[in-house]
């Protein structure tokens, strides 16, 4: 007769050693969480966002002495959904942390799936296309305004970073479980992007129209670049349209996840104005 399986709400790990905190840890490495297939989200709002996107948690590690009154909501919630529920004590959950000011709870979750093909549009779609970004931190702020924007997919081209890099989620505030990601080379991301009839609207700020010039309705893949760098030739040669954000002070440059920003929202209120 087999043995009883232990329930996930009666494990407790006390000691940093503990081999499961070790490869806890790892996972901070892409290699590690593309070798395991997972990776890691840390902070209630953030796994909350992930189970209310119907992520399924393989586990989830909890710390009483850290954690919000309302985290037990969360750990519910977890435990439905079949994760192991573990409880550490502060010293395991410092080690496993990989923010400042934890909160006691982090979530070991299915790596996020960036194939092009498993991504599906409207009729009249709004995308983002992120050529070369090197910071996680970048890539995670663009995703929290394209989730506020209603952008239909963020897609990597070229990537530096994973979608499942810990800074990339921690940055998402975890809608990168809530916003279709996709990722690819220039020369994938391109050709998917002529298969579904995207407009390409390049950002440059040698473009010669403004962005409030441009049409942005009607099917839209809007494409930034790193900031150093900007977007690279072959997007900038196959763009349908170049535009450029206005400036008036000395910077010759914005912060790519402002510049995301504003044209996406540029984005968004043509398309309010045509369905008004």
């Amino acid at each position: 007769m087999p043995a009883e399986r232990r329930r996930p709400a009666d494990l407790e790990i006390t000691s940093p050693a503990n081999p499961r905190i070790k490869q806890l840890a790892a996972l901070r490495r892409r290699r590690a969480r593309e070798q395991s297939a997972v990776t890691l989200v840390e902070g209630r709002p953030e796994v909350a966002l992930a189970l209310a996107a119907g992520v399924r948690p393989e586990a989830l590690y909890y710390c009483a002495d850290l954690a919000s009154a309302d985290a037990g909501s969360v750990v519910a919630t977890a435990l439905e959904r079949g994760a192991d529920v573990i409880r550490v004590t502060r010293a395991v959950f410092e080690k496993i942390s990989y923010r400042e000011g934890p909160d006691g709870l982090l979530a070991v979750v299915p790596a996020i799936a960036g194939d092009l093909d498993r991504l599906r549009l409207t009729t009249s779609p709004l995308v983002l296309v992120c050529a070369g970004l090197e910071k996680p931190g970048n890539l995670g702020a663009i995703l929290r305004t394209a989730d506020a924007a209603g952008v239909e997919a963020v897609i990597a081209a070229d990537a530096v970073t994973d979608w499942g890099n810990p800074n990339v989620v921690r940055a998402s505030k975890g809608t990168v479980f809530s916003v279709p990601v996709g990722s690819g080379t220039t020369e994938e991301v391109l050709a998917w992007l002529s298969g579904h009839g995207l407009r390409i609207v390049a950002a440059t700020p040698d473009a010669r129209d403004l962005v409030t010039e441009a049409d942005l309705t009607g099917p839209v893949a809007i494409t930034v670049g790193a900031e150093q760098a900007g977007l690279p030739a072959d997007w900038l040669e196959r763009a349908d349209v170049r535009v450029r954000i206005p400036m008036f002070g000395r910077a010759d440059s914005l912060n790519v996840s402002t510049s995301a920003a504003i044209i996406m929202y540029e984005a968004v209120r043509q398309r309010m104005r045509g369905a008004s």
